[in-house]
């Protein structure tokens, strides 16, 4: 009788070693997924920064006229308004997010996107 406990005893613990161990690999993948999108954030907050330098740093170059400049040509509201839509997008894929339809407005971390590279050809 008593080694047919001892046995039970043992399956027992394999059994909660088992349920341990598949904690232990979620408890894992959760850690994980917590780093991986730290280290996105990280780098996305890198990026943020350094255009946030560019941008303080060229408002302070730029100087401020102190007479309105003349117009010698004046764009159409349309062209004015696609040309510089398109401008904005492009750089903001340059300096390293997203402007598709996709991943609009998430940081790059591989490479070119086909679908933002599609989207810029248009």
């Amino acid at each position: 009788m008593e080694k047919k406990t001892v046995f039970a005893h043992i399956l027992e613990m394999e059994t909660q070693m088992g349920q341990m161990s598949s904690d232990l690999g979620e408890l894992k993948m959760i850690v994980k997924e917590l780093l991986e999108e730290n280290q996105r954030i990280t780098l996305e907050n890198e990026q943020l920064r350094k255009v946030l330098k560019r941008g303080a740093s060229a408002e302070k170059a730029a100087p401020t006229p102190k007479t309105p400049l003349p117009q010698t040509h004046v764009l159409e509201p349309e062209e004015d308004v696609v040309g510089e839509g398109h401008d904005n997008l492009a750089r903001l894929y340059y300096e390293g997010f997203h402007i598709c339809n996709v991943y609009y407005g998430h940081l790059r971390t591989e490479g070119d996107c086909l679908f933002c590279l599609s989207f810029l050809n248009k």
